[in-house]
């Protein structure tokens, strides 16, 4: 969570012109993405509209069974003649025309009950996360030129009416960027959804955040991505679009200072009806560097320095004593092994012996009979 004590309070005309506020304390709670991921799954599931297939749908037939002994299924019928349809298989989930398994019904479990504990730790996780640079820009959002996150703007924002002067305090801020990546993001839908109202998609842009007197709704209400609410309604939708925390909001100094308000503090009661503010289990969760401190290690004992060492297990069939251990018949069946391989070898060699003498003389034969060719060729023909 964002750890500045201060915040600093820019005036919408004059950039250089600001002054401070303290940080929340709701923007210092632990930030649970599991417990946001959790809430907003249930919350979307209460958003569904109860659909259901026709109660006739697939029994809009008067079909009977054939019985048995007529070498077919015992599936209904359609009954009559002188059509294709007639004597075709009906009602069951594995005929065509038939009703499907197990017919939805408009009775289904739509809704989901969440704790109100829950919905709020989640808001005030999602709270939190907006004022984390790094989880802002991993959200995708464009920040890089902001001077500072949370970004908080003076009580000029809450009065503005025109959507010039609610661009020009944007790119006054660095925040424009964010709003054409919106504007630039719109696509084309995928699926049916094209053909029921919702024919494109966009990416989230800024959340504005006003107070009760303040309404710059009609200034931002036609920036791309750019969506308004009042700090008393905040919910998980805007703060978490997709359950995902990190959602980059812009402040009127009246909201920002009316976080402590409704959250409230560690020493001060929340507006929320019981309603305690969450706090960190641990307030430095770097467990190492506690551990090594010189505070801690000063009087924890030394480390037992005990290394136990296990036989390590050697493989007979590799390892010839391990195997002699097991087996010692193993060591005359080796020496007999080489006895014969040394016998064989004697043998070899001397059959290697005679094939070459062998060789030899039919290589003196070979080359005598080549010298009397030549002479005889050197001398000519032979007369008698």
């Amino acid at each position: 969570a964002a750890a500045r004590p201060l915040v600093t309070v820019f005036n919408t005309t004059d950039a250089s012109d600001a002054t401070q506020l303290p940080m929340p304390a709701v923007m210092k709670a632990p930030i649970r993405p599991d417990i946001v991921k959790f809430v907003f799954s249930n919350m979307a599931l209460n958003n569904r509209q109860p659909y259901a297939v026709s109660k006739k749908a697939g029994h809009q037939t008067s079909a009977e069974s054939w019985g048995t002994g007529r070498a077919v299924s015992r599936i209904p019928r359609v009954p009559g003649g002188g059509t294709q349809r007639s004597g075709q298989g009906a009602f069951g989930n594995m005929c065509r025309g038939g009703r499907m398994f197990a017919p939805t019904k408009i009775w289904r479990k739509w809704h989901r009950r969440i704790n109100v504990n829950q919905r709020r730790y989640a808001v005030a996780s999602a709270l939190a996360a907006s004022a984390v640079t790094p989880l802002v820009m991993a959200r995708g959002h464009r920040v890089e030129e902001l001077p500072e996150l949370p970004l908080v703007l003076s009580p000029e924002l809450g009065t503005v009416s025109k959507t010039k002067e609610a661009t020009a305090i944007l790119e006054r801020f660095g925040a424009m960027e964010d709003v054409d990546k919106c504007k630039k993001s719109v696509t084309l839908r995928a699926g049916k959804g094209k053909m029921r109202n919702r024919r494109y998609t966009m990416r989230r842009g800024p959340l504005v955040v006003y107070a009760e007197g303040e309404n710059p709704r009609k200034a931002f209400r036609n920036l791309a991505g750019v969506d308004m609410c009042p700090v008393e309604a905040l919910n998980l939708t805007m703060l978490a679009p997709g359950g995902h925390v990190g959602r980059f909001c812009i402040w009127t100094q009246a909201a920002f200072a009316k976080l402590d308000v409704i959250f409230g503090t560690p020493t001060e009661a929340a507006a929320l009806k019981g309603y305690t503010l969450p706090r960190h289990k641990m307030t430095n969760p770097d467990v190492g560097r506690i551990i090594n401190s010189d505070e801690v290690q000063s009087i924890v004992r030394p480390a037992i320095k005990f290394t136990r060492r296990l036989p390590r297990k050697k493989n007979p069939l590799r390892n010839r004593a391990v195997m002699v251990a097991l087996n010692p018949f193993a060591q005359a069946r080796s020496d007999r092994e080489a006895a014969k391989r040394e016998m064989t070898a004697e043998k070899r060699a001397e059959v290697l012996q005679a094939r070459r003498a062998e060789a030899a003389v039919r290589k003196s034969l070979r080359n005598r009979r080549r010298e009397f060719i030549a002479k005889a060729s050197e001398e000519g023909p032979v007369s008698f």
